[in-house]
């Protein structure tokens, strides 16, 4: 009869190897009735989305620092939090973010609802992001499914169909063994297991807790899963983007519109970004313009781009058609998206 796995051996390895989280109450500090502060565990699971641990830390801490609590945020002025998150990427999450900070204060008095179905009615919260603020802030029984938890369960339950056909099985799977008792810190856990001993590469099957009932080990093909669908080849888009800088040192910028790509963000003026060739369109403001040797490239989660960027300077006098010019001591480079620091970096190189 083949051993089954049991939530408890992953809470006992959880209770003994937990990673130190800035936005973690580890198993000490929940025994001694530490309780995990909702709006951390939402800040932290929505810088998550689609990136690294690592890459957050930074960007967590300094946001906490600066706006503590979710009325704070919630007053905070968009520009402000936007170039805060510059550089780490899905800036609709930075705009869902706000809003929902203003739903929770404005509309809940400031507090997180607790149930997986109240959450999710909450800008940018999908099923994984309430599930895990549900399980970990407010310890309530819910699945917790993200890439980590999926080679998890097909590894222990051998499942070789293709992600993402695979998710509605991997996610059963993962909802059958989640226990009535501590399910944060066993979502934790099984998160935990993915990142540091159930990895993509050369897992380390010998030191995990849940070796013996896990088919993949047995049958010899942990290594090869989960298995993925091929990915199409990214398309190619083209555009220009201008530099202009005023005689007294100011900068032409623009705020893109809410929606799409960058949404929100401050950028260089610029054409649309199409395959094939640049599309037609007007420079923002009458200039004799330069076209810098090299291209800003930079690639999305759809797309490459490549960018021809255009410098130019401008008298005072000259009005954009455009755009808005920023004096040279309110501007920073670091408020911009990692695409448009990428203009900015080639026009200063050249």
């Amino acid at each position: 009869m083949r051993d089954e796995a049991k939530p408890g051996e992953l809470l006992e390895w959880y209770d003994r190897h937990a990673r130190v989280m800035p936005w973690r109450v580890g198993p000490e500090e929940r025994q001694a009735g530490v309780r995990p502060d909702p709006y951390r565990i939402w800040m932290s699971e929505i810088m998550l989305q689609q990136t690294t641990v690592a890459a957050v830390k930074e960007y967590f801490q300094r946001f906490t620092a600066l706006w503590p609590t979710v009325e704070a945020l919630a007053g905070a002025e968009d520009a402000r939090v936007m170039g805060e998150w510059a550089g780490l990427g899905y800036y609709a999450r930075a705009r869902n973010l706000l809003k929902c900070a203003r739903v929770v204060t404005e509309e809940l008095n400031g507090v997180f609802p607790e149930t997986v179905e109240e959450l999710r009615k909450l800008p940018g919260i999908g099923p994984y992001t309430a599930g895990a603020i549900s399980a970990i802030a407010f310890d309530r029984r819910a699945v917790v499914v993200d890439g980590n938890v999926e080679r998890v369960m097909a590894r222990l339950f051998d499942i070789h169909t293709p992600l993402p056909a695979a998710k509605p099985e991997l996610t059963e799977r993962a909802e059958a063994l989640t226990p009535e008792m501590r399910p944060g810190d066993y979502a934790q856990g099984v998160m935990d297991l993915g990142a540091t001993i159930c990895t993509p590469r050369n897992p380390a099957c010998g030191i995990c807790p849940w070796r013996a009932p896990c088919m993949a080990r047995q049958t010899g093909t942990a290594a090869e899963l989960p298995k993925k669908t091929p990915k199409k080849p990214k398309p190619v888009r083209f555009g220009t983007a201008y530099i202009a800088r005023r005689v007294d040192g100011a900068l032409l910028l623009e705020r893109r519109p809410d929606k799409g790509l960058l949404g929100g963000m401050l950028g260089w003026p610029g054409s649309e970004w199409a395959e094939g060739e640049t599309p037609a369109h007007d420079a923002p403001i009458r200039a004799e313009w330069k076209t810098l040797n090299g291209e800003a490239r930079h690639t999305f989660t759809h797309f490459h781009l490549r960018l021809t960027v255009k410098t130019a300077l401008v008298p005072m006098e000259r009005a954009p058609k455009r755009g808005e010019f920023v004096e040279a001591q309110r501007f920073s480079s670091e408020d911009l998206p990692t695409v448009m620091r990428k203009v900015f970096d080639l026009g200063k190189a050249t």
